[in-house]
């Protein structure tokens, strides 16, 4: 792995900003290098790599106009053109992210979503679009939103857990003119976080699920409740289960369970798939299976419930 080429990658539909990023990043001291870097537009935006930042910058910019030429072996006759020490790609928004290969001599370093927040609901609203964005945002590290000027707070956040709900590895940026925006109050949340008990209903557990990743320190020490899907994943530490839901975050194709790991002494005593409301306490703290510190619940309380009405939670919507 050692030996292999590092691949930087960029998605989003034209006008997202890509190109500004990697100009702005081509430029700056922390990304310099000895080596050659090749650049691959898929797509020609409004935005221009100047003669003076390639050069100054030793980089060679390769134009692959169909999503049929890029393919592994056309990817490798750019290295042997070039030689490069790294590559840098600007996927066109517009080709599915399934058909994406490397060739075996690459490896891809990092993926970052560029997302214009004026057009944003547009694309969501359409189900072509959508499953589009779901390929390219599913693993991202790092998902930009800018041009968010003149889109309220409240709009801001749904496209927040849209994202969230599809990249949930990823760091989420949001930008106005005037730079980063300070999202999420304990005020945007559709449930009380004061109160004695959290009790979560259908959508209000998918947003405090994503709430809670990012924002644990928010929960520390809270009680919660609420209805959930046994799942005890293979080498799991005796006396925890996971207690969760099955959201949909794109369409029925890409669902996902999203739960949290739970301490409960007989835990080994719960059917798998059955169903449970868990009343416990939730806390931040080193998890084996997390690799880290994490959300923990401790429950207080596991008893046998019925299903849920819609058992699936639609975060897509």
């Amino acid at each position: 792995m050692a030996d292999k080429i590092p691949v930087y990658v960029i998605n989003g539909f034209l006008m997202s900003g890509k190109s500004s990023f990697f100009s702005y990043t081509l430029g700056q001291p922390y990304f310099q290098s000895d080596e050659t870097t090749l650049l691959i537009l898929c797509e020609q935006g409004e935005v221009e790599f100047s003669d003076k930042l390639l050069k100054q910058t030793k980089t060679e910019l390769e134009l692959v106009e169909n999503e049929e030429d890029f393919t592994p072996a056309a990817l490798m006759a750019l290295n042997a053109k070039h030689h490069p020490g790294r590559v840098l790609i600007e996927w066109n928004g517009m080709w599915n992210f399934r058909n994406f290969r490397l060739p075996h001599a690459w490896m891809l370093e990092q993926q970052i979503s560029c997302i214009d927040a004026s057009t944003f609901g547009m694309f969501f609203s359409n189900l072509g679009m959508r499953s589009l964005l779901f390929e390219e945002l599913k693993n991202s590290e790092l998902v930009m939103f800018n041009r968010c000027d003149n889109i309220d707070n409240e709009t801001l956040v749904r496209y927040k857990r849209n994202v969230q709900a599809t990249a949930q590895q990823a760091e989420l940026i949001f930008e106005d003119a005037e730079g980063e925006i300070d999202m999420t109050t304990e005020e945007d949340l559709p449930f009380d976080i004061n109160q004695d008990v959290i009790s979560l209903e259908g959508l209000n557990y998918g947003i405090w699920y994503l709430d809670a990743m990012e924002h644990p320190d928010r929960y520390e020490n809270r009680k919660i409740r609420y209805k959930a899907m046994v799942a005890v994943p293979d080498g799991f530490p005796k006396g925890y289960f996971v207690p969760g839901r099955m959201a949909m975050t794109c369409c029925a194709q890409d669902m996902q369970f999203l739960g949290y790991a739970c301490r409960f002494d007989q835990a080994q005593e719960l059917k798998e798939r059955s169903w449970v409301e868990v009343t416990g306490e939730i806390h931040k703290e080193p998890f084996g299976p997390y690799e880290g510190e994490g959300v923990v619940l401790h429950a207080t309380d596991v008893k046998p419930c019925g299903a849920p009405e819609d058992p699936v939670i639609n975060l897509a919507g």
